[in-house]
C-alpha cells in the first residue's frame, strides 16, 4: 500500500572515473586534487555531478573524460563499474555514485577540471597505501576498479586496450605484469598468448627492440573472451623483485619474429 504523506527522498547523482593507464612500466590512475569543499585540498578521483535532469550517465561519464583529461570515448575503453550510495558518504547530502572505469594507452598529462586545483598520474600502489588520503569513499572506488581490471585481464582480451594499435608480446606482457604485481616467465607467456586463438593478430610487421633485434608486431585480435584464459598468478611476497619501470624482464622476443 502507498503512503499518501510519502514524499521522495531528495538524491543527488553524480558519475566518478577510475581512469587507468600505464607510464614507464607502472599501472597509474588519474587523481584530482579538490579546490572546493568538502575535502578542499585532498586527491580525489575525477567526476561530478549530472548536469541537468535529461543528462544520460553514459554522456555524464563522457563529459567528465573530457573535461578532467581532454579523452573523447572513442579513444579508451570504458564501461559501468559499479554504483555506491551508502548514506553519508557524501557530506553535501544523499548521493548516489555510478562510477565508470576507463583504460587508455599513453595518456597526456591531466589538465585539472572546474572543481579541481590539479590533477595528476599517481601510481595506484601509492594511491592506494595508507599514506593518501583519498576523498569520499574514493579508496574503495579505486580499489574496486584496479580489481576488475585485474580480474577481466584473465578472462578478456582487455590488456590490450592499455596498448597502442600495434604492439610486441614484450609490451602486452608488461601490460600483464604492471596490472597485476607480478613477473612472467616470457616463454610462457608467449605459449599462453598465442593458444587463444583470436587474441592477437600479427600485423606482418616487426619493430626493432632495444636489444637490435626485431620483435613482431600484433594488433588486437576479433576475440573478446580468452579459453584458455590467462590466469592470475598468486601475488608474489613482500620484498619479492617487482617489475621494474620501462622493463618487462622479457627478451623482446626478437628471436620469435618468424613464428
Amino acid at each position: 500500500m502507498i503512503d499518501d504523506q510519502w514524499v521522495p527522498p531528495a538524491v543527488l547523482l553524480a558519475v566518478d572515473l577510475v581512469i587507468l593507464t600505464l607510464r614507464e612500466g607502472r599501472l597509474h590512475a588519474l587523481l584530482v586534487e579538490r579546490g572546493i569543499e568538502p575535502y578542499q585540498g585532498q586527491l580525489a578521483l575525477p567526476g561530478g555531478f549530472l548536469n541537468n535532469a535529461g543528462e544520460d550517465l553514459l554522456e555524464a561519464a563522457h563529459r567528465e573524460l573530457n573535461e578532467e583529461a581532454g579523452l573523447t570515448a572513442d579513444t579508451l575503453h570504458l564501461e559501468q563499474l559499479a554504483a555506491y550510495g551508502a548514506p553519508g558518504r557524501d557530506p553535501r547530502g544523499r548521493v548516489i555514485s555510478v562510477a565508470y572505469l576507463a583504460i587508455a594507452p599513453g595518456l597526456p598529462e591531466p589538465v585539472a577540471g572546474t572543481d579541481a586545483s590539479a590533477a595528476r598520474w599517481v601510481p595506484v600502489d601509492v594511491a592506494l597505501s595508507p599514506c593518501t588520503r583519498l576523498a569520499f569513499d574514493h579508496r574503495q572506488i579505486l580499489t574496486d576498479g584496479v580489481e576488475r581490471a585485474r580480474n577481466k585481464l584473465e578472462y578478456s582480451a582487455l590488456a590490450t586496450a592499455f596498448c597502442g594499435p600495434e604492439f610486441t608480446i614484450a609490451e602486452l606482457q608488461q601490460v600483464y605484469e604492471a596490472v597485476w604485481g607480478v613477473r612472467l616467465d616470457p616463454r610462457n607467456f608467449y605459449r599462453k598468448v598465442k593458444s587463444v586463438e583470436g587474441f592477437v593478430v600479427p600485423v606482418g610487421a616487426t619493430r626493432k627492440t632495444e636489444t637490435g633485434r626485431p620483435a613482431q608486431l600484433f594488433r588486437r585480435g576479433p576475440r573478446q573472451t580468452l579459453h584458455p584464459p590467462m590466469t592470475r598468478p598468486a601475488p608474489e611476497p613482500p620484498g619479492a623483485d617487482q617489475p621494474v619501470a620501462g622493463q618487462s624482464g622479457t627478451d623482446e622476443e626478437g628471436d620469435r619474429g618468424d613464428e
